[in-house]
């Protein structure tokens, strides 16, 4: 699923009416026909569309952040999936007002980088994290991830967030980031590892027992690399269910 296959940003073209659109041959925005709908809604969605092109030309991602409904952010992720930064970081606790933030883990561009409280993990880090990324991908990280980042560091983060806790609840997949990652087959080095062991590692780590740092980072980084894998395992399984049903009744 591209920007470019959507229709439902317009006022007033909901889900059965993109629908519509798709199995009626109008797939995309150039193969778009006025006849399809009422003279009202075909107006605004050429206009939609003449601003959107300049806006995905421009390569602005926060154009469409701002006008596709949130549960529809997953349909930004192909177009903007070589920019994008799929992030994860390790904390003391819960509370972001009260723990800390030990390591963040962030892959772009087949590149992982890891950032150790203490050494290189500092709000300019992060925030050139945020800023060089069109997208940010994470797994209950609008509720977790970013406020903690947002509250300990004071950054700015005003870039697209697709949480892919969402889209892989509309898909079936439940439960938290290791056994969404179980049910669609991906295999961890050291699958005995949890969240709460990566409190306990940083404590040790602390405390000088050797290994303990090495141990947290590197389950830190494959919690970031595998989101690339779950985001376009979720995307692909929400473009055929969504999109690829409606066409195929264009062609039937």
């Amino acid at each position: 699923m591209r920007i470019e296959n959507s229709f439902i940003p317009v006022s007033g073209v909901g889900e059965t009416t993109e629908r519509k659109l798709w199995a009626n041959g109008a797939t995309d925005w150039d193969c778009f026909d006025p006849s399809l709908v009422g003279p009202t809604t075909a107006e605004k969605i050429e206009s939609f569309i003449d601003t959107a092109r300049d806006h995905l030309a421009a390569e602005n991602p926060a154009f469409f952040d701002q006008t596709f409904p949130s549960s529809e952010r997953w349909r930004l992720y192909e177009n903007f999936r070589d920019d994008a930064c799929f992030f994860d970081i390790e904390t003391t606790g819960l509370d972001e007002q009260r723990d800390i933030v030990t390591t963040v883990s962030y892959h772009q561009a087949g590149e992982t980088t890891t950032l150790v409280r203490g050494d290189d993990l500092t709000a300019d880090r992060i925030q050139a994290m945020v800023d060089d990324a069109s997208l940010l991908v994470s797994f209950n990280g609008i509720r977790f991830d970013q406020p903690f980042l947002e509250t300990s560091f004071g950054v700015d983060v005003d870039v697209p967030h697709l949480d892919l806790m969402y889209p892989c609840k509309t898909v079936g997949l439940d439960g938290g980031l290791k056994q969404v990652e179980r049910d669609i087959g991906v295999e961890r080095d050291r699958p005995d590892i949890s969240g709460r062991d990566a409190v306990r590692l940083w404590r040790e780590h602390e405390s000088g027992v050797d290994g303990a740092l090495d141990t947290l980072i590197s389950y830190n980084r494959e919690d970031a690399v595998n989101l690339k894998t779950l985001a376009d395992e979720v995307t692909t399984t929400l473009h055929e269910q969504v999109f690829e049903q409606a066409r195929q009744q264009s062609l039937e």
